[in-house]
């Protein structure tokens, strides 16, 4: 099964309230190192020294500083693509967590939009 598979299984099974995903990931081919960083850094993923594990891919659900899932999905699908083969995963989820903004002094229809886009 190829990257962006074992991602989109991750991806499902994972409740709806998940916030964030940290996956590691190892290519078996070492001599396609730079080939794979140069797809991997459209969703800034963190490269390992030193390590049995090449990159560490942070990912957002809805909210939050790392790459969203479509992005990740799309990165590994291009990886794929190339024929870089490797293994993914799971370090670390997190559920439940709320995004907390500030809406003090913002006009009544950004705080309607701002509850219409966080709703879905």
């Amino acid at each position: 099964m190829g990257f962006a598979a074992t991602f989109q299984d991750v991806v499902d099974s994972l409740p709806d309230d998940w916030t964030d995903l940290e996956l590691d990931m190892r290519i078996a081919d070492e001599s396609r190192y730079v080939e794979a960083a140069l797809y991997l850094v459209t969703c800034n993923a963190r490269p390992y020294s030193h390590n049995d594990w090449h990159w560490r891919l942070l990912v957002a659900h809805r909210f939050g500083h790392a790459a969203s899932a479509e992005t990740v999905h799309g990165t590994l699908a291009l990886i794929d693509e190339a024929g870089i083969e490797g293994e993914l995963v799971v370090r670390e989820t997190r559920t439940g967590r709320a995004e907390v903004t500030q809406m003090w002094g913002r006009p009544q229809s950004a705080r309607e939009e701002f509850r219409r886009l966080r709703a879905q």
